[in-house]
């Protein structure tokens, strides 16, 4: 088990652009990445301090200069992903590179963040942040922003500062949700169940102004 005292940016295999890991480590400065999430690394000028997966998609000319921090984990019943949850523990994770890609890939992130609900999870990338919210969560958005409140099982959402604002109805993946919302003001959201919260990349600050209470 690896762990950290700060916040960590796990960095995945699919397409996180230079410009997008430089902004996450200002946010979460210690660097890992998931298997071939290392060549995404590498190319923004940083070098991860552990690759962890199944090293099935780093390059192979990439391995030899990378043998001192690699793990590999053989197993195939997890997602690279799921394999640094399971051996890292930091305050905070911002994961990038985890949602481009594949629909099934995608899907398996959801999944696994819906049952890793008690870590602070931020999913980071050129066009949204998203998070899984905690009981209580307040933030304070652009006004205007666009904003998305994605419920990962059944789940109840009451909120305050949003254009249209929820109060408690039932929220289920195939029932209903709130998509493409709109910011009005200071956002107040309680919630029972796992609820994906989802607004602009450029948002990043102030969702993790909110995660730290401020």
């Amino acid at each position: 088990m690896l762990h950290f005292d700060e916040p960590l940016t796990l960095v995945g295999g699919s397409g996180a652009a230079p410009e997008d890991i430089s902004t996450a480590l200002a946010f979460a400065p210690r660097l890992i990445a998931a298997d071939g999430g290392a060549a995404a690394v590498l190319e923004a000028g940083y070098r991860p301090e552990h690759v962890i997966g199944d090293m099935d998609s780093l390059p192979v000319e990439l391995r030899d200069s990378l043998r001192d921090v690699l793990s590999p984990v053989a197993e195939q019943d997890t997602t690279d992903f799921e394999k640094c949850l399971l051996r890292v523990r930091a305050p905070r994770i911002l994961a990038l590179g985890v949602m481009g890609g594949r629909l099934d890939h995608q899907l398996a992130v959801l999944n696994v963040l819906s049952r890793y609900r008690n870590r602070q999870i931020v999913l980071f990338g050129t066009y949204d942040v998203a998070v899984l919210l905690p009981p209580r969560f307040s933030v304070r958005p652009t006004q205007g922003a666009r904003l998305s409140l994605m419920p990962l099982a059944e789940a109840r959402v009451w909120s305050e500062g949003l254009r249209w604002n929820v109060s408690g109805q039932p929220m289920a993946a195939d029932g209903f949700l709130s998509i493409s919302n709109e910011v009005a003001g200071a956002v107040q959201l309680h919630t029972e169940g796992p609820v994906m919260l989802v607004l602009p990349a450029v948002e990043l600050p102030a969702v993790w102004a909110g995660l730290d209470g401020r």
